[in-house]
């Protein structure tokens, strides 16, 4: 089964670009085509997607909208585009193990019900050492709600979800049925996982699939006057609430 593999990228992160083509290209899945939608000007990541060698690979598609509008609008415009069964996404800056595409497309097979699939994501440092984190849910099944109510939980403490939200593989159908990324601050990615576990029954994979690159230009380090973060958390739960009282995500 094919996979979409997506990725927004903007010029200040262009150099982080070949270290996540060349984890594609390690994929022991080989059936992927990677989406690269460019957020703002395009002209240092295409050089550098050319450089390495990405732009010349058939499997690969770029994509740019001229203006800078945030991740979350960089992955929905490249979502629709994707015409895979299967959605992955993979972060500019970050890396896929090379069992990631194959594990986490086995584990949605072999549970047809399932929606999504996520499996351990480690820390890479500058100095090229992993580290891995402890989860706080059970490796399995998750069933629907779990994430939502280990998450909300866990506030105001921890606000990132139980797992990582950056290294999820989709049904492609249930993450349009939650609408994409969410136009959120910062959280986009957690408000999505967080709404896509309140609808649908989801896989944890007892192995790293998600090499979180950690770095000082990343954007969870950024000072920020912003002040809506209570308020976001608040939106996040009120939607899976809703969504957790309605009907059940039925692939189509």
């Amino acid at each position: 089964m094919r996979v979409d593999v997506v990725t927004a990228v903007h010029a200040e992160y262009a150099s982080y670009l070949p270290a996540a083509w060349d984890s594609l290209r390690r994929q022991h899945h080989p059936h992927w085509t990677w989406r690269v939608q460019i957020d703002g000007p395009p002209g240092e990541v295409l050089d550098t997607l050319t450089a390495c060698g990405a732009a010349a690979d058939g499997r690969v598609q770029i994509a740019a909208h001229g203006t800078r509008e945030g991740p979350g609008v960089a992955r929905n415009i490249a979502l629709g585009g994707c015409t895979a069964p299967l959605v992955q996404n993979l972060d500019a800056d970050d890396e896929l193990e090379p069992d990631a595409l194959a594990a986490l497309r086995g584990a949605l097979a072999a549970h047809p019900t399932a929606g999504y699939a996520i499996g351990h994501a480690r820390d890479l440092h500058a100095d090229g050492s992993l580290h891995t984190l402890p989860l706080s849910v059970p490796v399995g099944p998750l069933a629907r709600g779990a994430l939502a109510v280990a998450w909300v939980s866990a506030l105001p403490d921890r606000t990132l979800p139980p797992v990582h939200p950056a290294g999820v593989m989709w049904r492609r159908t249930l993450l349009l049925a939650v609408g994409g990324w969410a136009a959120l601050r910062g959280v986009e990615d957690t408000a999505t996982l967080i709404a896509g576990s309140a609808l649908a029954t989801g896989i944890l994979l007892d192995l790293p699939t998600l090499r979180y690159r950690r770095h000082d230009a990343q954007r969870s380090c950024q000072n920020s006057n912003f002040s809506g973060g209570g308020a976001q958390y608040l939106f996040i739960w009120q939607r899976a609430a809703l969504l957790a009282a309605g009907p059940a995500w039925e692939d189509r």
